[in-house]
């Protein structure tokens, strides 16, 4: 083996270790939150969580990845800690998925069907149609396609580059000689547990070692530890993933350690025993990607149907390793678990966390809805604990705010798809109204106590006309939301047409204080707390306007809000005239006295 065959090997493991990064990272965006909404939704069943993590997991390629996933779900509160594991052990069996794929590399026939089998027969195929489908397509969904085609097919590539590369070395006594050694179960189990380590995937690790195989001196002997050392290398990733993270994320991590590791020694143990009564005359044979692939099933297969019933043993395993704190068990219950659920480990995937922001601004807008009707109660009644709660509520936006914010920046620099990406810019324009409408929720609030310790009231015209218009504020609130949660272009026009009665009503609110005013019903103060209630109604009017005309802005990649007023008018007039109409008639203020 010449120099040019070691970079022949290494630039095969680097293109092997590419398409599986390109393969994962496509069939996670082409699967959108989908997996993260499958994994949230399990609430019981072992063997149902077992099924679940092998499918997220098949489907994604990467045990880690999974495993990282149910860390974050932990951390932020989402999923217990028991639920978790089932995930887990499901996680380490769909991730044979692709030494399978792999094995397929050995097939050997000279029929044409047969050998169309055979990843190198059709990779070039699926490379050809992914690069049309790259170049020649814009919709996002056959974008994602292109790139899972195109990372199946240069991982093939490498590992065909890899295994060419390294059958020269079968000619070379060192080499095998050198393999001699691994065959020693604790020295070949280390060896794989280094590998995984390293290279953080047990999926590529098992792929290095299939290659290995093309020089018919890997005897199943060797290999067989190897690979059990590679189930415990594998768990590298999760528990660096839980660093930093609460004391149930840590315990997720350890639980993969613990099933992996106590697994291994299971398997060992019943397998050399059986091999020193038996003598399994397979071990001296030389090993084939298949028996690699067999192999790997048979023992995450074993150790989840042994382990699966005893996963409460392995949940007080955790419990033991990670230890709680009596003072950390009354702080957890002021922790925010809208917060939580922003967890840096879904950044790896960026659909999840897209998903998670979704979760998370939802809440934010029910937050600010919630503001606003608390506060609009005290104009009828003043109640010191609903002051309290309002104010309460303005600075859990103002941190839902910063979090989301930072949180959705650092997004942005992810590959989104289409879709995710587009509602990221509709996320960030819409934070900063949301926790507008919140500030002036608290200013209706300040208007309130002012009056209350002044001991001053609106006259009864006055609040008549203040009750109708705070309905109107209500309705606008209520209808871009909804455009916002359900991204329904459809109701933006309404949200514009409620925007026009809003200003008639500020308009004739205004006129009509400054009559009673003049005839000495009113005295300026109050006219001055009036004005600041309707200005602050105004603004939150501005600010659903704003949300709700952004998302149609943001769609159509044009930000040119006053533009937008006017298209929506002009393009149907006669729909707009009707609504406002509607609207004014409903929102009309109570005859005024002649």
């Amino acid at each position: 083996m010449d120099f040019f065959d070691v970079l022949s090997m290494i630039g095969g493991l680097a293109l092997f270790l590419y398409g599986m990064h390109v393969l994962g990272e496509g069939l996670s965006k082409a699967s959108g939150g989908r997996m993260e909404q499958i994994l949230e939704k399990l609430t019981s069943g072992k063997w149902k969580a077992v099924l679940l993590g092998a499918g997220v997991t098949a489907v994604i390629q990467s045990s880690s990845a999974t495993t990282v996933m149910v860390v974050g779900f932990v951390n932020s509160g989402i999923m217990k800690l028991s639920n978790a594991i089932g995930i887990i052990m499901g996680a380490n069996i769909g991730t044979t998925v692709t030494s399978w794929l792999l094995s397929l590399t050995g097939i050997e026939s000279g029929n044409f069907f047969v050998q169309l089998l055979k990843p190198a027969s059709f990779s070039p195929i699926l490379a050809i149609i992914g690069v049309g489908l790259l170049l020649f397509s814009h919709k996002d969904r056959y974008k994602n396609a292109a790139i899972i085609l195109i990372g199946f097919a240069v991982l093939m590539f490498g590992m065909d580059t890899m295994s060419a590369a390294v059958k020269p070395l079968a000619d070379v006594p060192e080499f095998t000689n050198l393999l001699l050694v691994f065959s020693n179960p604790v020295l070949g189990m280390i060896v794989g547990m280094l590998l995984t380590a390293v290279i953080q995937s047990s999926s590529a690790s098992v792929g290095i070692l299939q290659a290995l195989c093309a020089t018919g001196s890997v005897a199943y002997g060797t290999a067989l530890p190897i690979i059990m050392g590679q189930n415990i290398g594998t768990c590298v990733t999760a528990l660096l993933s839980a660093v930093g993270t609460s004391k149930n994320a840590k315990r997720a991590a350890m639980v993969h350690l613990y099933f992996n590791l106590i697994g291994t020694i299971l398997f060992m143990l019943v397998f050399y025993s059986l091999n020193a009564v038996l003598h399994f005359s397979f071990m001296d044979w030389a090993a084939q990607p298949f028996g690699i692939a067999v192999i790997h099933t048979i023992f995450n297969v074993f150790a989840t149907c042994i382990l699966l019933p005893a996963s409460g043993l392995l949940e007080k395993l955790a419990y033991l390793t990670v230890r709680e704190e009596p003072s950390e068990e009354v702080a957890a219950r002021y922790i925010d678990e809208d917060i939580k659920v922003l967890d840096s480990r879904f950044m790896n995937n960026p659909a999840v966390a897209m998903e998670q922001c979704r979760r998370v601004i939802f809440h934010m807008a029910e937050t600010v809805q919630e503001s606003y009707n608390r506060a609009v109660t005290l104009l009828k009644e003043y109640d010191e604990e609903t002051v309290c709660s309002v104010v309460q509520m303005e600075e859990d936006v103002d941190r839902y705010e910063d979090v989301l914010g930072t949180y959705l920046l650092k997004l942005s620099g992810k590959e989104l798809s289409e879709r995710d990406s587009r509602s990221l810019t509709l996320y960030l324009h819409s934070i900063g109204d949301f926790e507008r409408i919140s500030d002036h929720a608290v200013g209706i609030v300040r208007a309130c106590e002012e009056m209350a310790r002044k001991e001053m009231h609106f006259s009864s015209k006055a609040q008549e006309e203040l009750e109708v218009f705070t309905r109107a504020i209500r309705q606008i609130l209520l209808t871009s939301f909804r455009v916002f949660q359900e991204e329904d272009t459809a109701l933006v026009s309404e949200v514009e047409v409620l925007q026009a009665v809003v200003e008639e009503l500020s308009a004739e609110v205004r006129k009509r204080h400054v009559k009673r005013l003049r005839k000495g019903k009113c005295t300026i103060e109050l006219g001055f707390l009036l004005s600041d209630i309707v200005t602050g109604y105004e603004r939150i009017a501005a600010h659903c306007m704003h949300i709700a005309v952004s998302m149609v802005q943001i769609r159509e990649d044009s930000l040119e809000m006053h533009g937008y007023h006017e298209e929506i008018k002009e393009r149907e007039p006669e729909k707009f005239r009707s609504l406002y109409e509607a609207y004014l008639q409903q929102y009309a203020l109570p005859e005024k006295k002649s």
